[in-house]
């Protein structure tokens, strides 16, 4: 959200998400140390760590089978720009255009808090990639995740 102001009824609205939730989601991301005491600042270098070497851990995902669905991982930008493959996969979602193996999304509602915001879809689509990809398609997406969150 960079430096624009936020409530947590303004976040529920566009992750599609319970005022509750989101208020759980900020406690437990400020005892973990991934923002700060006012819930308001993100602490990029500890969610970035999380992002590269624990997600695959913590949301380990197998692609499923072939469904009607949104593009994830290296079936969608930024990485299909650099990955040619024959192998789609996609988040579940029965009024998509694409086809592949079915990716169970970070959470129920990423679909369509993704189709509201671009750059939130990269993001997700590049966390997929560290964590259904083979060791390439991984490391391609911990480089753009770090130039995305780090600025590096």
């Amino acid at each position: 959200m960079g430096d624009t102001s936020w409530y947590h009824h303004t976040i529920a609205q566009d992750l599609n998400m319970s005022q509750s939730e989101v208020s759980q989601s900020l406690n437990r991301s400020k005892y973990a140390g991934l923002i700060d005491s006012t819930k308001k600042k993100v602490n990029k270098l500890a969610f970035t760590e999380l992002l590269l070497n624990g997600i695959s851990y913590v949301f380990p995902q197998q692609p499923g089978p072939i469904v009607r669905g949104l593009l994830t991982a290296h079936s969608a930008q930024p990485l299909n720009k650099i990955i040619n493959s024959n192998e789609n996969y996609v988040w579940p979602y029965a009024k998509g255009l694409d086809r592949g193996q079915a990716i169970e999304p970070l959470y129920s509602t990423a679909v369509q808090a993704s189709l509201k915001d671009q750059n939130l879809y990269e993001l997700l689509t590049l966390v997929d990639a560290i964590r259904v990809g083979r060791t390439r398609e991984k490391e391609l997406a911990k480089t753009e995740l770090k130039k995305r969150l780090l600025h590096v």
